[in-house]
């Protein structure tokens, strides 16, 4: 069978000028010539993305989208017509967005959360920023701490709303973040609390002790790395630190303080120096 909006295993069938033919048990497929992988010849396997053309023709690339059906995706919206919206995910045919799926009107321009589905009636791939009906709503089990995939969002006046592993909607608040975000950005985060209305608060980085504790471990690896200094100081800017060290600042100077009452470090104006045992 088929899985339309999802990556599929098939044979080359017959090669044409225009491309070749992939053979599944809802028809052929066809990979046009320009996605065709090198040396590939009847008989070969592939794996294709399988989805609709502007005709509604089953046609497979081998480009990767955004997203798959059934997962969530940030995404930007490329243009909007009389029927809806219309979002780049990474593929020749944009992902549509009809008006009755959309939470609020999108512009071009816009980034927004967006669910992918197979909408039955069309046997079409669309999109819905309408996200409540596709969360999850089974208790959730997380515990503060917990490690979490955190696929970020657009920014709102609080700080980013975030899809926590495909299932929860969450918020990443401005004070927790310390590196720049882009939109779509997948990245390792921690759940900071587990709200009544079943969403998420969470954070770049582990909080309380361990955090601290984990952050020093990191500065004295780097410092043994470079030969026991750093141009590192309480006054350096937070992307420098994060760039170096992939910590927030805050975090950084909680670690250097505990480095330096233990006698393990010392702070001068330029940087950090390993106290030599």
């Amino acid at each position: 069978m088929l899985h339309l909006g999802d990556y599929n295993y098939l044979e080359i069938l017959r090669e044409l000028e225009h491309g070749v033919y992939l053979g599944s048990d809802d028809g052929d497929v066809l990979l046009p010539r320009k996605y065709v992988p090198e040396g590939s010849r009847p008989g070969d396997m592939v794996s294709v993305f399988v989805y609709r053309d502007s005709e509604d023709r089953l046609i497979a690339t081998t480009l990767e989208p955004k997203a798959k059906v059934d997962q969530f995706a940030c995404l930007q919206v490329r243009d909007v017509n009389n029927y809806g919206a219309f979002l780049d995910w990474g593929l020749e045919k944009d992902l549509f967005v009809p008006y009755k799926n959309q939470h609020d009107a999108l512009h071009p321009g816009q980034w927004t959360l967006v669910y992918v589905y197979l909408d039955e009636n069309s046997d079409r791939l669309v999109g819905s920023t309408k996200l409540a009906p596709y969360l999850s709503y089974e208790p959730i089990t997380f515990q503060e701490g917990d490690e979490v995939q955190l696929l970020i969002g657009p920014e709102k006046a609080l700080g980013f709303q975030v899809i926590v592993n495909n299932s929860y909607l969450g918020m990443l608040y401005r004070n927790e973040v310390f590196r720049p975000l882009e939109p779509g950005e997948y990245t390792q985060g921690y759940v900071k609390k587990v709200r009544e209305d079943n969403k998420l608060d969470v954070s770049l980085q582990k909080q309380g002790y361990d955090e601290v504790e984990q952050a020093a471990q990191t500065i004295l690896q780097k410092l043994k790395e470079e030969n026991g200094w750093l141009p590192l100081t309480d006054k350096s800017a937070p992307d420098l630190i994060y760039q170096t060290l992939g910590m927030s600042k805050k975090t950084f100077k909680k670690a250097i303080g505990g480095l330096y009452k233990k006698g393990t470090v010392q702070l001068l104006p330029e940087g950090i120096q390993l106290v030599s045992s």
